[in-house]
């Protein structure tokens, strides 16, 4: 039996539904994310997040890590 459950997303507050029980259909599992994004997301979310904020987190982690990456290499110039 499929499990479907609708959620809040806690940082935009939208309503989507969570598919758990089919979780290839989940929204969440069309964000492909890597393991530091999940722990960059898990360190500030403990709740589903929609696709839209997970989308948008990613591109935030994204741009604060090539941000350091410049920082190492030109320092503070």
């Amino acid at each position: 039996m499929c499990k479907h459950e609708n959620k809040t997303c806690p940082r935009c507050h939208s309503v989507f539904e969570c598919r758990l029980g089919d979780i290839t259909k989940c929204p969440c599992y069309t964000v492909q994310l890597d393991n530091a994004e999940r722990d960059f997301l898990a360190g500030s979310w403990s709740d589903c997040l929609c696709t839209s904020c997970m989308q948008a987190l990613r591109t935030v982690f994204s741009q604060a890590n090539n941000e350091k990456r410049l920082k190492q290499l030109f320092g503070n110039r």
